[in-house]
């Protein structure tokens, strides 16, 4: 039979099934090992992610806090440097699975732990056993900080915008499956919503992700059929042929990831966002031809700008570069530290440190790019890899394989994180982490600040 959580192969555990797993000696000495685990389910995913529970790890968060959003300490306008989240309602017993951050407020969405895993028939899934993963979780509650404020128990998944804040819960439509909500986000969740609709529950494929298409969080809706839009029409259908797996939404353009790994993008494209060369908007999905055939994992969308991550850790920008955000070479900042870079040369473990006019190996100056309408390939420093990313509205954090965060772009309120409110437009590692000692591990950026899910390293 397959895993209902993974799709892998596996064997109902008893005597009279021996014959049918080869190894099954060795799957009983994991099984012992992995009951003290704890089980966890990234919330919104469609694939398995966990750690043991001595590695539970911790949101941090840095940039904007004007209208008091949980941010740290909360002290001022902004925050510099990561600091632990300090979220309303949260505490030792809660996880906090997932942060939706608009302009002027927060939205959290956390679950309760779950205790150890209970006694009666063993997990048979190989792959849970090797990795200690925490079985499903519930629903949860969201919470929301800032200029909203409120909270919302038997919620899925929570996604925050300026207009609207929409909520995944359950048992509140008139049939199966969860309701999905879309809220003003100063009416506190209370009363009712400015809409609602049922969601039909998805069918269960192999591979555990809902109907076989990986469907991700929202704004793109269970079953990969639509996504909500902060602007009418709020409910926006897809093609079923695409197939999607992520969407992503910036101020005036759409990212589509599909289950083969390729992107799609529409709406406006004046800053270059949308990829495709030109400056013109799209008015439907189109594939971003200049990445066919190139398998990609991740896709994030800023204000203006587009990064994506392939599967082998590369990663490719385009759109606007007004404030270093594609971390290619900017007029504004380069003016702005030609007094203090000029002649600089050198690598550090931040970076390079040639910034702004200086050329490769000191030659002629490097072109300034202000748009940049196809994607460009973007290396790391050190020849990091990459494994996830976020674009704020003029900014963009990166995680490595290593667990090391990365970022870069317009840095006025502290977004970047490096203790101060300098521009870069070149990948800066926050070395917060690495002081720490800690490994990060998911990244959710807000228009003007950062929010990084960090675990302590373990010890070699």
């Amino acid at each position: 039979m397959m895993c209902p959580l993974c799709g892998a192969l596996s064997f109902p555990w008893s005597k009279r099934n021996t014959g049918t797993l080869p190894h099954l000696r060795q799957f009983q000495i994991l099984l012992n090992l992995a009951r003290p685990l704890r089980w966890r389910l990234a919330a919104g995913r469609g694939r398995c992610e966990g750690m043991a529970e001595e590695r539970r790890g911790s949101w941090f968060g840095f940039g904007f806090c004007g209208f008091g959003q949980a941010l740290g300490s909360g002290r001022g306008q902004q925050v510099h440097s990561p600091e632990p989240l300090r979220a309303p309602g949260v505490d030792a017993d809660t996880d906090v699975c997932r942060v939706s951050a608009s302009w002027s407020y927060t939205a959290f969405l956390s679950r309760e732990c779950l205790g150890p895993i209970p006694s009666g028939p063993a997990p048979t899934c190989p792959r849970l056993l090797l990795s200690g993963l925490r079985a499903p979780a519930g629903a949860g509650q969201v919470q929301l900080s800032g200029s909203a404020r409120g909270a919302a128990e038997d919620c899925r998944d929570a996604w925050a915008s300026e207009t609207l804040l929409v909520v995944l819960r359950d048992g509140r439509g008139p049939g199966p499956g969860a309701e999905l909500q879309a809220w003003a986000p100063g009416s506190a969740l209370c009363g009712e919503p400015l809409w609602a609709q049922t969601v039909v529950p998805e069918a269960q494929g192999e591979d555990g992700a809902g109907d076989g298409t990986g469907a991700g969080r929202l704004p793109l809706l269970p079953g990969a059929c639509a996504y909500v839009s902060p602007l009418p029409p709020f409910y926006r259908p897809l093609a079923p042929e695409l197939r999607a797996r992520r969407l992503e939404l910036g101020t005036e353009h759409v990212l589509l990831l599909d289950e083969a790994g390729q992107v799609y993008s529409w709406g406006g494209g004046r800053h270059g966002q949308l990829g495709h060369g030109t400056l013109e908007a799209e008015p439907e999905p189109r594939l971003l031809e200049a990445l066919q055939g190139l398998r990609v994992a991740e896709v994030a969308a800023g204000g203006w700008h587009s990064v994506c991550v392939s599967e082998t850790g590369d990663i490719y920008t385009w759109g606007w570069n007004e404030s270093g955000q594609l971390a290619l070479p900017t007029r504004s900042l380069a003016e702005d530290r030609e007094t203090v870079t000029r002649g600089t040369t050198g690598l550090s473990e931040r970076g390079p440190e040639v910034t702004g006019t200086a050329g490769p190996e000191g030659g002629a100056p490097a072109p300034f790019i202000a748009v940049q309408p196809f994607p460009a390939l973007l290396d790391l420093p050190l020849g990091s890899d990459a494994v996830k990313a976020s674009c704020g509205s003029r900014h963009t954090a990166v995680v490595t394989r290593a667990g090391e965060l990365y970022t870069w772009g317009w840095g006025k309120y502290g977004q970047l994180g490096h203790g101060d409110t300098t521009s870069w437009d070149r990948p800066c590692r926050v070395e917060y982490f690495i002081d720490k000692q800690l490994q990060a591990m998911a990244v959710s950026c807000g228009p003007w600040n950062t929010y990084v899910y960090a675990v302590q390293r373990e010890k070699s």
